[in-house]
């Protein structure tokens, strides 16, 4: 008997093979079509443009092409600024900010650092606030000026200080604010509220009232003229400044020929008689 032989129409087994297998299962994963649609693509630029940068003088025209089109973007006229505006400064700080700006124009938007003008703006000791912005071509700065309230003579020279006690400009001498209530001795700056409230609290004595000294950096003394000088106690300086005026109303003390009224201990407040007042006590007692 001859074996049978394989013919044409035989069936073919339809499992794919291994490999076929493991291709269609790697398909059905997520992160492998994940990676076929966008790594792969990525890895393919990637590659490209490291090819195309490994070259220094592609690299060289490439760095130059960008940056005439970034110029050419920034130096357009919607974006250049041509001047500076100065609002709410008088004239000396508007010079002084004027100096501190290393700015020429014109001079693209691009190129200005806000931040860093502002806080150069806002270290001048005359300035409290300040705004730097751009706007339609101007840079605009909107300054806020710090108000001086004191006269400081200090050994260095004569300061304005404002109501916080900050410094506000150096003047030449007391007479260019005459206006403004006198203050002197180390610590004054830092005690320019109580220093005001004695001042406002003089009333009545404000006339004769020649400035006000810091003793110690804790205490005060009040200058009259006449060389009188009323020391006040560390504690409570106002109450014992208003007994001074209530005594000097009633008796009319300031009047006659003191010097020195000593209220720093308000049980036994003391008083130092004129050296001239004196002399002439002694002659009437001489005589008598």
């Amino acid at each position: 008997m001859q074996p049978l032989k394989k013919t044409h129409n035989a069936r073919r087994d339809p499992a794919p093979s291994r490999a076929a297998y493991k291709a269609q299962r790697l398909m059905l994963t997520p992160g492998f079509r994940r990676f076929l649609r966008v790594g792969l693509p990525v890895i393919a630029i990637a590659g490209a443009v490291g090819i195309f940068l490994s070259d220094a003088d592609r690299r060289d025209a490439l760095e130059l092409k960008v940056s005439e089109m970034r110029r050419a973007i920034e130096e357009r006229p919607e974006f250049m600024v041509n001047l500076v505006a100065i609002d709410g400064a008088g004239d000396a700080v508007a010079a002084d900010i004027r100096e501190i700006i290393p700015v020429e124009f014109p001079i693209t938007a691009f190129d200005l650092d806000l931040e860093d003008l502002r806080a150069n703006i806002a270290q001048m000791d005359a300035v409290d606030s300040v705004d730097v912005q751009v706007r339609s071509g101007i840079l605009q700065i909107n300054v806020t000026e710090r108000v001086p309230v004191l006269v400081w003579r200090t050994y260095e020279g004569t300061i304005l200080l404002d109501a916080t006690g900050h410094r506000v400009a150096p003047i030449a001498s007391r007479e260019e604010r005459s206006d403004l209530p006198l203050v002197a001795g180390d610590g004054a700056d830092v005690a320019v509220e109580q220093a005001l409230e004695i001042i406002t609290a003089s009333g009545p004595l404000l006339a004769r009232v020649r400035g006000i000294e810091r003793i110690g950096e804790r205490r005060w003394d009040l200058v009259l003229d006449r060389n009188q000088r009323i020391l006040l106690p560390e504690d409570n300086p106002i109450a014992a400044l208003e007994r001074v005026i209530a005594l000097n109303k009633a008796q009319d003390m300031l009047a006659r020929d003191l010097t020195v009224i000593d209220m720093r201990n308000g049980q036994r407040p003391t008083i130092r008689i004129a050296d001239n007042a004196i002399e002439a006590l002694r002659q009437i007692r001489a005589e008598n």
